[in-house]
Order: C-alpha cells, then structure tokens, then sequence
C-alpha cells in the first residue's frame, strides 16, 4: 500500500483566490513549500481542462501537481515532470456508461433542446458534451428533460447544471454517470494504493459536495457559500459520517482559512503531523 499523503484540491476558489473574499497573505505560498515534502502527492480536481489547469498554474505560481482530474472528472493525467499522460484505462472505465457512443453521438439526441448552445470546441472532450443556457431557465426541468431523453437511449448520464456568475450564463455538462470527481479520486486511490485514512479531499462549492459529503476526509474552505456549508454539514451528519468533514474557521497560524488557508488548516486537522512542516515553512518564508 501507499502510505504517502494524497492531497486531492478543486482549483477554482479553493487553490485559487479568486472569490470575493480576501487571501491570507503568503498562504500560497507555505502550500507551495508544504507539497514539495517527497510524503506529500498533489491532485489538482478541476472542472478545468489541461490547457486551463495549466493556466492557472502558471497565472498563479502554483506547484506543479503529481495527479490533475480535470474536465469534470472525464480526465485523469499523471505528470512526469512536464509530461501529463492521460489515463486510456480512465475513458475505458467511463465509456461503459454510452455504450461505445461519444459527446458528438449524444449531441444529435439532444437538437430539440433549444435551450441549449453548444460550448466552444475546446471546452468539449470524448466523453464530455458542454452547452450554455439562460442562467432563468427552469434548471431542474431542463436538467430532468435531457436525463429522461438519454435514458431513453439506454445511457447512463449525469446533467450538472452550474452558473458561471462573471457572464450570466447556465452552464450543462452532460457526463458519463462514473464521471465525477468522486469516481475519479476513488479509481485513483485504487489504481495507486492509497490508504483512505491518507487522502483528503479540499473544495468550496456545490460541484465539490459529491466528495465533501462522502466517506473520504474533506475539507470546506472559509470562503465557501453559506448554501453549500449547509448542504454539506446537513448532508454528512444525516449519514453519520460529520467526522469525514472539516469545515474551516480560520485563526490556523494566523490565517483566515480561506482559500490554501483552508486547505492548510484541514489537512493539518486530518493530519497531525502536517502541522510541524507547515510551521517549517512559515518560518523559512519569515512570516510573523
């Protein structure tokens, strides 16, 4: 088995400060020196695709990652320095799910939808079909619809409805049901042998809550909504697991626990003996 720590991190308002809510100053950076440590492996779990994970490393000077599941949990790449190699075993396993059909075959099930416009091409993969709708529409109707009009084809599919709040806009993922971002930790934690009691899990929003509310250890960051923070707290103590989930305060050394802040301060809160390195590396960077 594999008794380094896993970290698994969403990027968007959990790695990345850019919410409305203030960053701790160098929090960013005692991340950046805490994931060196050789005991420690870095996942990056995004709804972003590699071309947009890598922009956000760069943008942001984070540490390059030893894993990323990016687009929604459809990709799984394992890096070797600059190398990402995706994972062919990864769409094997979601395939399942279309029964040997891809995105562009389930978009022609879909043409009745009006509501719906297709994404850019680059924001559309094998198994992950993107439209923009009307953020007022019904979404829970129109999420219904598409479910019951691929079910009808005999597909296992998963609709996420989500707003992209900077330009108004609804945003549909249709997905194969498998992947998710729970699916894709657990089939990572397999493929590599990591003990649950070693992998946490850190997030912010709702994309985030079928990991949160699950049986692996999870972190909330501060700056997560009120809405989520309810969702998730009522959700884990409803299934008598509220001790997989750390919901963070802030004060940890000094920091507000938003953002890294956060994910600090939990893993600290999973893993004890996190919190020395994390104190070695406020000192090396002169932080009072």
């Amino acid at each position: 088995m594999n008794d380094n720590i896993l970290l698994c991190s969403d990027m968007d308002r959990t790695i990345l400060p850019n919410g409305v809510q203030d960053e701790s100053p160098q929090a960013r950076s005692v991340f950046g020196l805490l994931v060196k440590r050789p005991e420690i492996q870095l996942a990056y779990v995004s709804g972003r695709d590699k071309r947009l994970i890598q922009k956000a490393i760069a943008e942001y000077d984070l540490p390059p990652p030893d894993y990323a599941v990016g687009d929604v949990g459809t990709t799984i790449y394992e890096l070797t320095g600059s190398n990402w190699r995706p994972w062919d075993a990864w769409f094997e396993e979601i395939a399942k799910d279309w029964n040997g059909l891809d995105s562009e075959d389930l978009s022609g099930f879909l043409t009745e939808f009006k509501e719906l416009t297709r994404q850019e091409p680059e924001k559309q993969n094998r198994y992950k079909l993107s439209y923009y709708a009307n953020e007022t529409v019904d979404s829970r109707g129109l999420v219904d619809q598409i479910q019951q009009r691929l079910s009808r084809q005999n597909l296992r599919c998963r609709i996420i409805w989500s707003v992209d709040e900077q330009r108004s806009l609804g945003l549909v993922d249709v997905l194969p049901q498998r992947a998710s971002k729970l699916h894709a930790i657990r089939y990572l934690m397999d493929q590599k042998g990591y003990l649950k009691s070693r992998v946490v899990f850190c997030g912010d929003s709702g994309n985030d809550l079928n990991v949160l509310t699950s049986d692996i250890q999870a972190v909330l960051v501060r700056n997560a909504s009120d809405e989520v923070r309810r969702e998730a707290l009522e959700s884990v103590v409803k299934n008598g697991r509220a001790e997989t989930l750390y919901v963070a305060k802030g004060n940890f050394m000094g920091m507000n626990g938003n953002y890294t802040a956060g994910v600090l301060e939990g893993l600290a809160h999973f893993e004890p003996d996190v919190h020395p390195w994390i104190e070695a590396a406020v000192s090396r960077l002169g932080i009072s």
